[in-house]
């Protein structure tokens, strides 16, 4: 009987691993805030290492912004075929993007997360280079 209730109880506990919340940061972008989710990689834990941080990040085909990061981040590649508004991607392993539009890509990226409610991303970003602020919430 003692077995059959230390297994019950043992079913309901949540694992640590399971019961984390995933990794947040703010973006501020002049006085518009973004909540950035981090994906559970190396690379998105080293970001994260750095913070708080600004950045000074150019446009780059009117759908991204990014900026070459002071040092090399570890790498994950994958081909995601389509980026989405709100993605932040690493490019090689010193180029932080953020997404503004959705499209169909070649390229291959490390994920670093994504945005919540990218909805005003693109009005915010827009086609001029901007600061982008990224702290601890």
């Amino acid at each position: 009987m003692k077995a059959l209730a230390l297994a019950a109880v043992v079913s309901m506990m949540v694992s640590p691993a399971a019961a984390a919340e995933p990794q947040r940061l703010q973006m501020a972008v002049g006085a518009h805030h973004f909540t950035v989710v981090l994906d559970d990689t190396s690379a998105a834990k080293a970001l994260a290492r750095m913070v708080p941080v600004t950045f000074e990040m150019s446009d780059l085909n009117d759908n991204e912004k990014k900026v070459r990061l002071p040092q090399g981040l570890p790498t994950n590649i994958v081909r995601p075929g389509t980026i989405r508004t709100g993605d932040v991607l690493l490019w090689g392993d010193d180029t932080l993007v953020v997404f503004y539009k959705t499209f169909s890509s070649p390229y291959s990226y490390t994920r670093i997360g994504r945005i919540e409610n990218p909805g005003d991303l693109q009005k915010v970003l827009g086609p001029s280079d901007v600061r982008v602020t990224l702290t601890r919430p």
